[in-house]
C-alpha cells in the first residue's frame, strides 16, 4: 500500500511562501496529476514528497508513517525528471541496473529485474545500446525503467514529456498510462503545466495556484463543475469564455462562463450575444470562430468542421440549455 497524506504543508524560501498550507489525501494506486501555471508550487510539492526539499512545517506521511525527516533513499520513491539524466558511457541495461548495483543486489537478481522492466517498456532490443543511439522517447522509457527496477511504492514524474515533440508526447502518454494500469498497487504523481496531459492521464487532478490547492477531482468533475473562475479557465482547451457586466446582465451572477462547444447559433440576432466574426480556424472535425462582441477578449465558438464563417459575418449565439457556469464577484462558483 502507498497512501500519501499531506497535512498543512508549508514551504518557504526566505520571505517567499511557496506552499501555503497544503492538505491532500492520495490513495494507494491512484494516478494523480498536479497541474497549474508556472510558479504555482507544483514542482516544489513534488520535490517535498520526494524528500529533495525540506518542508518548513506540516507533515507528509506515506502508509501512515511521517517521512519529513526520512532521507529520499529510504522513502521507497522513484522519480523521473524532465531531463533523462542517463549515464552516456553506460548501456541501457547498465543504466537501468545502476541503482541496484549500488545497493549490492546480486547480479542474477539485477538482470532479472532489468529484463522484466525492459519487457514492460518494450526496451528489449535496445538493452546493449548507449543513450546517444536512442530517440528521445526511448531515452525517457529508459529513465522510467531505471525507476521501475527499484520496485518503488510511489512514482513521481516531474514534467517528463516537455522535451518531446507532439507525436512522441502522445505515444508516451499512452505508455505511462499503460504502466500505471500494470502497477495497480503503485501510486503515481505526475506534475505538468499541460492540462491536456492532466485530462487524459489522471484519475484525479490537483489544481494549484499561488501555492494553494484550488480544486481536486476527476478530470470530468473539474471540466463540468469548476469551483472557481480560475479552474474554469485553466481546465479546457480552448478555455472557457467568461462574460461580465452588461454581457452577463441576464444571468443571476457577476460572471457567466460558457465553453466554446456549449454555444449554439441563434437566428435573427435573438441570441444572448451578437458579434462579428474576426477569424475562424478549421481543424477538420471542428471549426473555431472568434467573435468580437465588444469585450476585451473575443468569444470563442466551436462549430462543426464543415462550417464556413467568413470574417465580417454577424453571428448571434446563446448557451445551450443549462450549459453555463455562474460565479460571484470573488470568482467562486454558484449554482446555475
Amino acid at each position: 500500500m502507498s497512501d500519501i497524506t499531506i497535512t498543512n504543508l508549508r514551504k518557504s524560501f526566505g520571505p517567499v511562501d511557496v506552499l501555503k498550507g497544503i492538505d491532500l489525501q492520495i490513495k494507494s494506486g491512484e494516478f494523480v496529476v498536479f497541474v497549474g501555471p508556472s510558479g504555482c508550487g507544483k514542482s516544489t510539492l513534488l520535490r517535498s514528497i520526494a524528500g529533495l526539499e525540506a518542508v518548513t512545517s506540516g507533515s507528509i506521511a506515506i502508509d501512515g508513517q511521517v517521512v519529513n525527516d526520512m532521507p529520499p533513499s529510504q522513502r521507497r520513491i522513484a522519480m523521473v525528471f524532465q531531463t533523462y539524466a542517463l549515464y552516456p558511457h553506460m548501456t541501457v541495461a547498465e543504466n537501468m541496473a545502476y541503482a541496484l548495483r549500488i545497493a549490492k543486489m546480486p547480479k542474477a537478481a539485477r538482470d532479472s529485474a532489468v529484463a522484466a522492466a525492459a519487457e514492460t517498456l518494450h526496451l528489449g532490443p535496445y538493452l546493449q545500446r548507449k543513450p546517444k543511439d536512442l530517440s528521445g522517447g526511448q531515452r525517457q522509457r529508459v529513465a522510467i525503467g531505471r525507476a521501475i527496477v527499484r520496485n518503488p511504492k510511489v512514482f513521481l514524474f516531474d514534467e517528463p514529456l516537455s522535451n518531446l515533440d507532439a507525436a512522441l508526447r502522445l505515444k508516451m502518454r499512452i505508455e505511462i498510462s499503460r504502466l500505471g494500469a500494470s502497477l495497480p498497487d503503485t501510486t503515481m504523481i505526475y506534475v505538468t503545466h499541460d492540462q491536456v496531459e492532466a485530462m487524459t492521464m489522471a484519475d484525479r487532478i490537483v489544481v494549484l495556484k499561488d501555492g494553494e490547492v484550488q480544486q481536486v477531482g476527476t478530470p470530468m468533475e473539474l471540466y463540468n463543475a469548476p469551483q472557481s473562475l480560475f479552474v474554469a479557465q485553466f481546465i479546457g482547451s480552448p478555455k472557457m469564455n467568461i462574460l461580465t457586466g452588461a454581457k452577463a446582465a441576464s444571468f443571476p451572477a457577476h460572471y457567466v462562463g460558457v465553453r466554446p462547444e456549449h454555444l449554439e447559433l441563434a437566428g435573427n440576432g435573438g441570441g444572448a450575444w451578437t458579434g462579428t466574426a474576426v477569424h475562424s480556424e478549421s481543424l477538420g472535425a471542428d471549426s473555431f470562430v472568434y467573435l468580437d462582441i465588444g469585450e476585451d477578449e473575443l468569444l470563442t465558438v466551436r462549430l462543426p468542421g464543415t462550417a464556413h464563417v467568413p470574417a465580417g459575418t454577424t453571428l448571434s449565439v446563446s448557451p445551450k440549455a443549462r450549459h453555463y457556469h455562474l460565479f460571484d464577484p470573488e470568482g467562486r462558483a454558484i449554482a446555475a
